[in-house]
């Protein structure tokens, strides 16, 4: 199996101030990683480099393309790194309000993702949406409210049926419980993980929880001031930590 994303010697300065160094690793198709790390570490930077939202100094990011295979997306024009955006990926941001039009309706929040597709057809799009909705545990009822009408979660929830419609093979999520309280969080993590399961999804998640990477990443990766310190299998990392600084994150969970 060749890998869907390949990423190789990404580093990315502010100025003199490191952001992330030399990280490079293959994600999988059906593949989970987890990145986690205190404030200030890099790992959010390092999405952002992955994603497209920030150019990183030196690097690439090959991602496996459905009509060409293998691209450098830091290469690629404006207009088909947004088309990517839209179709093969996604990107679930921490505060909902970020990846939402809180003045569209529900419905009209999925609807615009698969509008930007190609779907024309008003009925099918509002079925699907209703389809969607339904997925992530929202009600028919609520299609025509507005975001701005419901919860922190439920905000989360209509983000992530808004992102997965159009079926993207790769997920960006930067933290995605994080805010929402306790219930809240595991029902969105058992959502997320059948998802993710379902849909045979590649996700890349930024975190400072490793209860959420546990549940949902295959592999894990650890940063340390814009540095990887450890990599390897989730349980594998958690239950026998190798790197100093790992073993304190590992440890600081378990005096929680």
């Amino acid at each position: 199996m060749k890998p869907l994303l390949q990423v190789r010697d990404i580093s990315k300065f502010y100025g003199a101030r490191l952001g992330c160094r030399d990280v490079g690793f293959d994600l999988y198709p059906g593949e989970v990683m987890g990145i986690v790390g205190e404030s200030g570490s890099g790992k959010s930077t390092l999405l952002g480099c992955l994603a497209g939202q920030l150019a990183p100094d030196t690097g690439e990011v090959l991602f496996d393309t459905r009509g060409e295979g293998p691209r450098d997306t830091l290469k690629m024009s404006e207009p088909e790194r947004r088309m990517l955006a839209r179709t093969d990926w996604a990107f679930v941001h921490q505060h909902a309000r970020e990846g939402l039009r809180m003045g569209v309706s529900a419905g009209g929040n999925v609807g615009e993702r698969l509008m930007a597709v190609g779907a024309r057809h008003y009925g099918d799009i509002r079925d699907q949406a209703i389809d969607w909705l339904g997925r992530v545990e929202i009600s028919e009822d609520r299609v025509d409210d507005k975001p701005t009408a419901f919860s922190g979660g439920m905000q989360q929830r209509l983000q992530i049926a808004r992102n997965l419609v159009t079926g993207p093979r790769l997920v960006f999520m930067d933290e995605p419980t994080g805010g929402l309280d306790v219930s809240v969080q595991a029902r969105l993590l058992d959502l997320l993980r059948g998802l993710v399961r379902e849909m045979g999804l590649s996700a890349i998640i930024v975190t400072h929880d490793l209860a959420v990477v546990r549940l949902l990443a295959d592999r894990l990766m650890v940063m340390k001031d814009g540095h990887v310190v450890e990599t390897g299998l989730t349980d594998q990392v958690l239950d026998d930590p190798q790197h100093g600084y790992t073993q304190l994150l590992v440890s600081s969970v378990l005096q929680v």
